[in-house]
């Protein structure tokens, strides 16, 4: 078995449980696309095959990952699950002609075999990766493969400055759930754990640079359709803005902001590309 382990520090997001209510948005997801297709597209491109057959975009949210992944693979059959019903309805109104059901990832018992996994910004909101990952690689074909991003932005100011918001006596009793959040394993962990049941697996770290209009506001505006949406979702509406003015305060002190109020937001992610 050949075995890579790969890392760069280049210059170049949801909770899958559907038993919750759904307060996942589309329209706020989207506010920062261009940005968000950017490890997308990258992951895309380290797939180690010109052709797949059968494709499934497991966490697909509002379809422009598996857009992404059909053009990248146009005679696929591609298909896409998410634990939003939001998302889902936005990804059928975007890509009408492509099979998308809302599923819960804990919950897939799906009996197909595919050639192509693809999980962006989606196995990070999900538990017991133990589990899941050899779940996941028993699914593909002989030859398959498996292609993971996850946000590896847990230290980052962003993430930090969540918690320590959070911690305050108004709403820390509320928060505690918010702030349990699913461990973030490193590279040796998942290089550790899947080197066995896979032919050739590739890991990196890439850290992307976000030039963002409107300072501290637009980081929060960004992780409002991620990050922030544990925290919120257990708050009242006046809680909800107090915390959120607080939280911006905290990353306006953390976060160098340039004259015409453009900010750069250092977004690390964590990559795998595994062939069964």
């Amino acid at each position: 078995m050949e075995h890579l382990l790969y890392f760069t520090n280049n210059l170049n997001e949801r909770n899958m449980d559907t038993n919750k209510t759904d307060t996942w948005s589309a329209s706020q997801y989207t506010k920062f696309e261009n940005e968000r297709n950017r490890p997308i597209t990258d992951l895309l491109n380290r797939v180690p095959v010109n052709a797949v057959s059968k494709a499934i975009d497991i966490g697909c949210g509002p379809g422009n990952s598996t857009e992404l992944l059909k053009a990248r693979f146009p005679d696929a059959n591609v298909s896409g699950i998410d634990s939003s019903a939001d998302m889902i309805d936005a990804a059928k109104k975007r890509l009408p002609g492509i099979q998308f059901d809302v599923v819960d990832i804990t919950q897939w018992h799906d009996q197909k075999s595919y050639d192509l996994i693809f999980a962006n910004a989606a196995l990070q909101w999900v538990p017991d990766h133990i589990n899941l990952f050899p779940k996941l690689i028993q699914k593909l074909n002989k030859g398959g493969i498996l292609a993971v991003q996850m946000p590896d932005n847990f230290e980052e100011p962003t993430h930090r400055l969540m918690r320590t918001v959070a911690s305050e006596d108004q709403w820390k009793n509320k928060l505690l759930d918010a702030t349990k959040r699913v461990a973030r394993e490193g590279a040796d962990w998942y290089y550790a754990h899947l080197r066995d049941k896979v032919t050739t697996i590739e890991i990196w770290r890439t850290t992307y640079f976000h030039p963002l209009q409107g300072g501290a506001k637009a980081i929060v505006e960004w992780l409002k359709g991620t990050g922030l949406r544990p925290y919120l979702d257990a708050l009242n509406e006046d809680e909800q803005s107090l915390f959120l003015h607080k939280y911006e305060e905290e990353l306006s002190k953390a976060y160098h902001i340039f004259d015409d109020e453009t900010v750069l937001l250092p977004f690390p992610r964590l990559f795998i590309v595994a062939v069964r």
